[in-house]
């Protein structure tokens, strides 16, 4: 069985289709679907859908880089209120995005580093959005732990460098690997060659970012076969092997029992 560590089910994408995307998505054999928060209003929805499939969905709670603004504060309150109503597996989407817009950079900072403190404080892990910024998001990271309040997670859609991957890794955290890895171009192929796997899971992103060769085309939870598929090739392992190892390390990251 395999696990898709990052799917914004709820999305508006899917809505036409979303029942069908799900069940595509199980008779694929992913049967774990880990759902992060954008902003307020997805709140909602991602909590309508885990109440509609309550053995396959996982919440996150967080604010989405893309999502912070001059009010941040007061949506982080709010946020914050919501961690302690309900179950969540990780405090995520967080974290920073210089690609969009640069508007909001010392927002984004210090929402980071209020949501690490959550996590390190709850003992949840992170799940980073690092666009453009993966090198500042490590010093974020630094600072927390220069705090005492050292933190987990994930790099979210990691498509960096072998140097980059190790120093994720030796600050704890495990690397999303998604549909980047499948296209033509991509130099992730030649870097996961020397990480090791135990340090991997798999996510998909969809709706967005979805792997040859549907590139350019809508995403699902399905897809992540194609990008199980990959990683076993580059790998020289099974696609069970790669399903069972990816799922159990997801397992360890947010701390589920199957």
């Amino acid at each position: 069985m395999l696990s898709d560590t990052h799917t914004h089910l709820y999305a508006e994408e899917l809505k036409p289709d979303r029942e069908g995307v799900i069940k595509r998505a199980l008779e694929s054999g992913v049967d774990r679907f880990f759902l992060p928060n954008i902003d307020l209003e997805s709140i909602a929805m991602m909590k309508d859908l885990r109440d509609e499939y309550p053995d396959n969905c996982f919440m996150m709670m967080g604010l989405h880089p893309c999502s912070v603004d001059t009010d941040y504060v007061n949506t982080l309150k709010i946020i914050e209120k919501e961690l302690s109503s309900d179950i969540y597996y990780a405090i995520g989407e967080m974290g920073l995005d210089y690609y969009w817009s640069k508007d909001h950079i010392k927002e984004q900072e210090e929402a980071f580093l209020i949501q690490g403190r959550w996590a390190h404080d709850l003992d949840l892990p992170l799940v980073i959005h690092s666009r453009d910024s993966f090198e500042p998001a490590c010093v974020l990271i630094e600072k927390l732990a220069s705090e005492n309040k050292k933190v987990r997670g994930v790099f979210h859609c990691f498509g960096g460098s072998l140097e980059e991957a190790n120093r994720a890794i030796d600050l704890g955290f495990m690397l999303g690997i998604g549909g980047v890895l499948t296209f033509k171009k991509s130099t992730l192929r030649d870097v996961l060659t020397h990480v090791d796997i135990e340090h991997l899971v798999l996510e998909t992103d969809s709706p967005y970012l979805a792997p040859v060769p549907y590139r350019g085309k809508r995403n699902e939870s399905s897809y992540i076969k194609l990008i199980a598929q990959e990683l076993a090739y580059s790998k020289g392992l099974s696609l069970e092997e790669v399903a069972r190892i990816t799922s159990e390390n997801a397992s360890k990251l947010f701390r589920t029992n199957a």
